[in-house]
């Protein structure tokens, strides 16, 4: 039988949380397919009410760090949509009883979205990648989504998401009038700028995507299906980039564990008290 919160229809309630929802890791993510949430963004990017909507996908890694990170973790609960990102959430949920339908990930989001702005002429704006490369950026969207309308903006590497630069670069997405804004700064800089800015946008999508684009243009191969649905894209990670990423996966996200763990006691303790 169907659990109510994954069948009942999808709406944003009155508080800004989005349903179906449930509440994981103490956050409240969408419990609903890919293709709903889809469906859901699209919606977003054509509505123009004076303030953008903000994606974010949660993965192990944010989990671990919006653990350590109370002010942060308040920032990214205001988030108009949390879809579950990585396999060992989806994995947790089930633990808790509360089956999350299946991963939706930023990857899959990003290219499934310039393949809807394309059809529909949608402006789109990335706003991430290295300074003074836009252009191989922009040659990558050519190449594999002829005719999309796009533009980058690559920050500085010393880019403060609420400093003077992060106000400029608001500046010039307004101005710019997208649909669709690609957050691409990396977790929490994205997170953090997007949350920050997008009152300041007349409405539109901004999708905190991190390396989504690079695997979209081509620039980096993404792990296959079957280690995909296993979990093990941590491996494929590390394997492409294994300077920058071993500590990221091999230590620091360990703590995911302990945090599971400590939320299924509570939540053990919560069922035998009821």
């Amino acid at each position: 039988m169907s659990t109510p919160y994954i069948t009942a229809e999808p709406q944003a309630s009155a508080r800004g949380v989005f349903k179906p929802s449930i509440p994981l890791f103490g956050l409240d993510i969408a419990a609903v397919s890919f293709d709903t949430a889809l469906d859901v963004l699209c919606t977003a990017a054509l509505q123009r009410d004076g303030r953008a909507r903000v994606a974010v996908t949660p993965n192990v890694d944010h989990v671990v760090r919006l653990d350590t990170q109370p002010d942060l973790q308040r920032l990214y609960r205001t988030a108009d949509f949390l879809f579950a990102d990585g396999m060992p959430v989806v994995w947790a949920s089930r633990l808790f009883g509360a089956p999350l339908p299946e991963r939706v990930t930023g990857a899959d989001l990003l290219p499934a979205l310039c393949e809807r702005a394309r059809a529909g002429g949608w402006k789109v704006v990335v706003v991430g990648g290295r300074p003074g490369h836009e252009a191989t950026l922009v040659e990558g969207f050519a190449q594999h989504y002829p005719g999309l309308d796009v533009e980058v903006i690559a920050p500085s590497m010393t880019f403060d998401p609420t400093g003077p630069e992060g106000d400029a670069v608001a500046e010039r997405v307004r101005a710019a009038e997208p649909d669709i804004v690609f957050v691409c700064l990396g977790m929490p800089k994205q997170e953090r700028w997007a949350l920050h800015h997008a009152g300041k946008l007349a409405g539109g999508l901004m999708l905190c995507a991190g390396a989504a684009v690079e695997f979209a243009v081509g620039l980096q191969q993404r792990a296959p299906a079957w280690m995909r649905r296993c979990g093990l894209e941590w491996c494929w990670r590390i394997k492409q980039d294994p300077a920058r990423l071993w500590r990221r996966y091999l230590v620091d996200d360990r703590r995911f564990f302990s945090i599971l763990w400590r939320h299924w006691r509570v939540a053990r303790t919560r069922r035998r008290a009821a």
